[in-house]
């Protein structure tokens, strides 16, 4: 019987992914490394920290990982306070608010940082339809590692086997199958080349998946 869902942010709350793209391109050229289509696309669904960690061994970077990842952040602070783009996705705050009534525990288990975090949920209201939230970027491994959504699951106060995953991401999905949790993959047109094949269900909206039509077991 599904208890809980623990949610994705990026790619499937809100469509940060163009910010981030936009803060990581940026911060690229600070430190003047050519990232291709295809690395980029391999960081989907990781925190900032180990991405910056790949890049320092990959581009034989002087600069400490940790230098990246402020650099970045500067960026992604100053877009978001002032790039118009930002919103959430289309039909995920009715599905929030269908799955909360129906007396569902949500939980956020996002990759991003918790100051990113806080302010996605602050700006759209949300932190009334979640028991709680996590952030990769403080724990030891980051996605396609389970730990966060071992953790997240504990957070809900639930067994894995009662709760369920959305995720947009490879690396998302493979962490959701790791913890032996029912996973549903939101085919995004924001998140390109990811990989959908391990998810136990691959949507394209979310009405899909609104309370009354849930059946995972």
């Amino acid at each position: 019987m599904l208890k809980a869902v623990l949610f994705d942010m990026d790619g499937v709350i809100v469509d940060t992914e163009p910010l981030h793209r936009k803060a990581y391109f940026k911060m690229f050229e600070d430190v003047n490394i050519d990232v291709g289509e295809e690395l980029y696309d391999s960081f989907t669904g990781q925190a900032t920290l180990p991405i910056c960690r790949t890049l320092c061994q990959h581009f034989d970077l002087s600069h400490a990982p940790e230098h990246l990842v402020s650099t970045k952040r500067k960026h992604f602070k100053y877009l978001f306070e002032n790039d118009s783009d930002l919103s959430l996705l289309d039909g995920v705050h009715d599905l929030i608010r269908n799955y909360h009534e129906n007396g569902l525990t949500l939980v956020l288990a996002s990759s991003a940082s918790m100051p990113n975090i806080n302010r996605i949920f602050e700006r759209f209201d949300l932190d009334k339809y979640f028991k709680a939230k996590i952030s990769g970027a403080d724990l030891k491994a980051s996605k396609p590692h389970p730990e966060i959504f071992i953790k997240a699951a504990e957070l809900a106060g639930e067994h894995p086997n009662h709760c369920m995953v959305i995720e947009d991401s490879t690396n998302g999905i493979a962490a959701a199958k790791a913890a032996n949790i029912y996973c549903v993959g939101f085919k995004s047109p924001h998140s390109a080349n990811q990989d959908y094949s391990r998810a136990d269900r691959v949507i394209t909206s979310f009405e899909e998946i609104v309370f009354s039509n849930l059946t995972l077991r």
